[in-house]
């Protein structure tokens, strides 16, 4: 199944909303005990979540596309990258990551970035 890690820019709130709805999925968050602190530099967070197998959750549509793009230059793969869109309510955004999270394959987001809604 897949596990989601919110970056640090992503708000408590959504993941308090997917445990409320969907109490099995694993949503960390950045600067939780296990995962990357607030400090970490968006390449190691990539990383981090390669190692980890964790898809990343992201409001970063400026820098990350292209960490993203190095990082698959340089060889390495990821779990996948969903970006948010702030024009979706948040029962919309948790539905969509329900939906993820619940009728794919985790491969089938690997090395990419996948835009919210989905449709």
């Amino acid at each position: 199944m897949t596990k989601y890690l919110l970056d640090e820019n992503v708000g408590e709130s959504l993941r308090k909303g997917l445990h409320t709805r969907y109490p099995d999925i694993v949503v960390w968050r950045i600067n939780d005990p296990a995962a990357p602190s607030i400090e970490t530099l968006d390449p190691d967070i990539l990383l981090w979540c390669e190692a980890n197998g964790f898809m990343l959750v992201t409001n970063n549509r400026g820098s990350m596309p292209d960490h993203l793009r190095d990082h698959l230059a340089s060889g390495h793969h990821f779990p996948g990258m969903i970006t948010l869109n702030r024009k979706m309510s948040s029962r919309e955004t948790i539905d969509e990551l329900a939906l993820i999270w619940g009728a794919t394959n985790p491969n089938e987001y690997a090395d990419q970035i996948t835009y919210l809604p989905l449709r």
